[in-house]
């Protein structure tokens, strides 16, 4: 087990109580059959009643769950998923600083291709270009892959929009919204951004031992910051109703392998193709650039093969767009003067 992440035992008492979800459970009985103390039963219901799992204490008898609680614990996720690559081991966290941080170090120690990190909360989550990312307890999708593919790291910008196009499977299949997704790693509802990839790896010049894929998606937030409303939501918000993040999850996890196997298989273009076709940013989009030459207008005009963003500045010069990020352009629409009649 992972320095910090939630002892197995917490996980086996989630799953007893489910299990049991429609009876109380006496206390010797969950202390017998996890290992632990009735001391300790007591300690752990009291923690996961901190995270919104509500547990019924019934005086000399014992615990009943009163819902099923829509924790990111292995035992809840792991069983809807067979026998996968990605999710195979998964290394669940009440809170963290950061679960890229947990997955870098796990991978240079060795962990196994397909290991996710998951968090309930994180203290220190990062996003893109030494951004922080808010992460509310238990309110969002705060997780890390861990891969180790057969491929050069010119492959990196590939398996970003990989995840990106796995995302939009998932929230699209799960909540039934509108997605899209703005190069190189948002994806957005109603043009607000509800989720961020960062994608970081151990490479040498012509390998790549491992790559850490960090996702955030805000799910069940009820209100964001106030600096980041005009920019950012949740899929609560915007599908107004409380979106199960289990079932995002699993869904999160069957898509991602999926399309890495589908990379795998096909090639870049198997994945720039569905990427392009799930996002309005890919063609004919008026934004602004802004990378480490400055800024930017131009509009975009596809993908290449390697995942870079195609752009035609004004002068009609193209170029591919490696590094950096890109935001809409609002167009305002001329009004055309008639002549007035004689």
């Amino acid at each position: 087990m992972a320095p910090g992440s939630t002892n197995r035992k917490i996980d086996k008492l989630i799953h007893l109580l489910v299990k049991n979800a429609t009876v109380v459970v006496p206390g010797p009985k969950i202390a017998s059959e996890i290992g632990v103390t009735r001391s300790t039963v007591w300690t752990w219901i009291e923690k996961l009643r901190s995270l919104g799992v509500e547990i019924r204490g019934v005086p000399a008898a014992g615990y009943r769950l009163v819902n099923i609680p829509d924790l990111l614990a292995p035992s809840l996720v792991r069983p809807e998923l067979g026998e996968p690559e990605i999710g195979h081991n998964i290394l669940h966290y009440f809170r963290t600083e950061s679960t890229n941080d947990v997955a870098l170090k796990l991978a240079a120690e060795g962990a196994a291709h397909g290991t996710v990190v998951v968090a309930e909360e994180q203290t220190a989550g990062r996003g893109r270009l030494g951004r922080a990312w808010y992460s509310e307890k238990s309110s969002g999708i705060y997780m890390s892959v861990i891969l180790r593919p057969p491929l050069s790291p010119a492959a990196a910008p590939v398996l970003t929009l990989m995840a990106g196009v796995a995302v939009h499977q998932a929230i699209t299949s799960t909540t039934g919204l509108a997605v899209d997704i703005r190069w190189p790693n948002d994806l957005l509802v109603n043009r607000k951004k509800v989720c961020g990839i960062l994608t970081e790896m151990n490479a040498e010049l012509d390998r790549l031992h491992a790559v850490v894929l960090g996702i955030g998606i805000n799910v069940n937030h009820t209100q964001m910051p106030a600096e980041l409303r005009a920019i950012a939501s949740s899929l609560r918000l915007e599908a107004h109703r409380t979106v199960s993040r289990v079932q995002l999850l699993v869904a999160l996890l069957r898509e991602l392998e999926r399309h890495y196997h589908l990379l795998l298989k096909d090639g870049n273009t198997a994945i720039t193709e569905r990427w392009a076709a799930a996002s309005t940013f890919a063609r004919g989009k008026r934004v602004r650039v802004v990378n480490a030459a400055g800024e930017m207008l131009a509009t975009t005009a596809g993908l290449d093969p390697s995942g870079a963003l195609r752009i035609r500045r004004d002068d009609g010069r193209e170029e591919s767009l490696v590094a950096g990020e890109v935001v809409e352009v609002k167009v305002e629409t001329a009004s055309v003067q008639r002549p007035r009649p004689a």
